[in-house]
């Protein structure tokens, strides 16, 4: 069945990304093939017939090959998106039958469709698509004469000819040639560099004066595109370029570097070859190639997600940190990455070439040989325990896990989560009136049952100015600050926990992701008529309303439910569960107590919105009840997880 839906999903995804690309206007669709064909090509006869000297037909000859010309380029078009995909298809099988050995059967046969999936989400192929470019070809020739048995391990010019055909048409795929020389493919190597010198010269003969422009005048083709110091240039040269470096400087300390990645890259990609890798080898070639390239495209760093393959890592968990890392550069844009400041912004922008760099000279790739290779640390899990109430059924599948998850992991995980969270609710419906309109249902539920306070507590505020600048400060800061540091103290202090309380908040904001979408709601600062104050930025153009800074980030009619209620909420339980004395607990549950106050008193929900909050906490928490069982502090028998007030762990087992 798993595997039915994961064929279901690659065929789908598939589908959407040639249909994405054939509904793209005519003049932004195929723009690099656009540009090989030509603006007065056979199939873009324009405007008048006679604007050129090149059509000598009678007006009727023009009106009956009009037409056929337009669907000659229509045809091209869905041709050569489809031959695109078939490509892409062929790529990604060839990748999962070249998957180090040895493997399960369950990894053997889901390889395959992983691999379209991932091949079709990336952002290389889905550039290859939209630009009309040719970029899938090299890698795929390369892959073939690599990694395929046959020719893998044959020394005859067949694995040459291609490497040498993929080189002729991306010339950093040369690189390859030293590659097969120093595995002991001499011939095949000697193929690939006559092969490439063969297609260079008959493209020379040719086309002699666009042979001189790309090899002489543009140096192999730097300079042609983009400008080479802007971010599409994910290569060494392009990061010189945008760190102001220019002239000799740059050029002599891009040779150096290019010359110690291509050491030491290629030296490691022949250890992973003789090591029976042969498809990381063949990655961390092609991620060598991305980086000492003049010019590294995005549609031409398909090499390194097939970098994925390496295994890295002493514990099993672990194992997942090196391949979500790459299929998160290699599927998302730069600011879901990480945050867009000045900190962590150019680690964002630059992260292709970073991940190329990491592949070829610093991840500790495992050999077959190793004994982590097939048997990594086991996670010590605790038995499914018993729970509290015997009408509510348990799954008691899921072990839990009782030492800490990899702080990477988690972190990429809760920045992807939250960009999530913030895109759903910047995209959510926005309409003005459908908001207000629900706004005044909620104030109608509330005045019948005489639950209707906002009004006059935020009179009440909004006169105290003491009170209303601290209920503002606390507003726009704690909502982050607790939550977060909650978060890190369980996961120092408490790692089963951290689990246990990571999934409830997760699972609770997915629930208010929804209800932000079905029910856009205007808060009561944004009611017209109403007399609200917005204690924090004073009256509103309610066509356009501000909230600071984050205005263009957040949707303003997302108020139902409030998780400022529901994130304190669970910050409140957390601290009940972990704190050792009742003052604690009893402080901890004031924290909504408090966050409900300020929401009300500020303007920024209703009464029926904390509630709301309050039932996505809730089923968070059941949720969670019932995939693992009650939230007894289990603690890990890892140093620093258990303070000398803890009590005493069970016995876990092992995974």
């Amino acid at each position: 069945m798993v595997l039915g839906v994961l064929w279901g999903l690659a065929g789908l995804l598939a589908v959407r990304q040639a249909a994405a690309v054939l509904r793209l206007p005519p003049e932004r669709r195929f723009t690099d093939l656009a540009t090989w064909i030509g603006d007065h090509g056979v199939l873009h006869v324009r405007g008048s017939l006679y604007d050129t000297d090149r059509f000598t037909g009678t007006p009727f000859a023009g009106l009956v090959l009009k037409p056929l010309s337009r669907a000659a380029e229509q045809s091209l078009g869905i041709a050569w998106t489809f031959g695109t995909l078939l490509l892409v298809v062929a790529l990604a099988l060839v990748a999962a039958r070249a998957v180090p050995q040895p493997v399960s059967r369950r990894t053997a046969l889901l390889a395959a469709p992983v691999a379209v999936i991932l091949a079709v989400l990336s952002l290389p192929v889905r550039n290859t698509f939209t630009l009309g470019q040719t970029s899938i070809i090299p890698v795929l020739l390369v892959v073939l004469a690599c990694c395929r048995p046959r020719l893998a391990q044959d020394d005859g010019p067949a694995a040459g000819v291609l490497v040498g055909l993929a080189a002729a048409l991306q010339p950093a795929v040369l690189l390859f040639a030293p590659l097969l020389r120093f595995t002991g493919r001499r011939r095949a190597a000697f193929a690939g560099g006559a092969t490439f010198a063969v297609c260079t010269a008959l493209a020379w003969a040719a086309l002699p004066d666009d042979s001189w422009a790309y090899w002489v005048h543009h140096i192999a083709g730097a300079g042609l595109g983009s400008h080479p110091d802007g971010l599409a240039n994910q290569s060494l040269h392009g990061l010189l370029l945008r760190i102001g470096l220019r002239g000799p400087v740059e050029l002599a300390l891009y040779a150096l570097l290019s010359a110690a990645v291509t050491v030491t890259g290629l030296r490691r990609a022949v250890r992973c070859a003789r090591d029976g890798q042969l498809l990381l080898a063949t990655a961390l070639t092609g991620c060598v190639a991305v980086a000492v390239s003049p010019t590294a495209w995005q549609h031409q760093q398909l090499w390194i997600l097939l970098a994925v393959v390496g295994r890295v890592g002493r514990r099993r968990a672990g194992r997942l940190v090196w391949p979500v890392l790459v299929v998160l550069v290699m599927t998302l844009p730069s600011a879901v990455l990480v945050p867009p400041n000045p900190v962590f912004g150019p680690l964002g922008d630059n992260a292709p070439l970073l991940a190329a760099l990491l592949a070829a000279c610093a991840v500790p790739f495992l050999s077959r040989g190793a004994e982590l290779w097939e048997r990594p640390e086991p996670t010590p899990v605790a038995e499914p325990q018993r729970g509290r109430w015997s009408w509510v059924p348990l799954l008691g599948f899921w072990k839990r896990p009782l030492n800490r998850p990899n702080m990477l992991l988690e972190l990429m995980l809760i920045r992807v989560g939250y960009w999530a969270y913030s895109y759903v609710r910047a995209q959510a419906p926005d309409s003005r009136s459908l908001a207000e309109s629900h706004g005044r249902q909620i104030l109608g539920i509330e005045r019948f049952l005489h639950m209707d306070v906002e009004h006059a507590f935020n009179h009440f505020v909004a006169g105290t100015d003491r009170l209303a600048d601290a209920m503002d400060y606390y507003y726009g800061t704690f909502h982050f600050i607790v939550p977060v540091s909650l978060l890190a103290f369980l996961y120092v202090r408490r790692p089963a926990l951290y689990r246990w309380g990571r999934t409830a908040l997760a699972l609770a904001t997915l629930m208010a992701l929804a209800g932000f979408w079905l029910y856009p709601l205007a808060p009561p600062r944004l009611m017209p008529g109403l007399g609200f104050i917005d204690t924090a930025n004073g009256p509103q153009d309610l066509s356009h309303p501000d909230f600071g800074p984050l205005t263009e980030l957040s949707n303003q009619y997302a108020a139902m439910p409030s998780l400022h209620i529901g994130w304190s909420l669970w910050c409140g339980i957390v601290i009940a569960v972990i704190a050792p004395k009742p003052w604690m607990k009893a402080a901890g549950m004031l924290y909504p107590l408090l966050t409900f106050s300020v929401i009300i008193g500020t303007a920024n929900h209703y009464v029926l919105d904390a509630l709301g909050g309050v039932l996505v906490v809730a089923c968070g928490f059941g949720i969670q009840y019932v995939l693992t069982g009650p939230g007894r502090p289990a603690l890990a028998v890892i140093p620093g997880a258990r303070g000398p007030s803890d009590p005493v762990a069970p016995e876990p087992v092992r995974a």
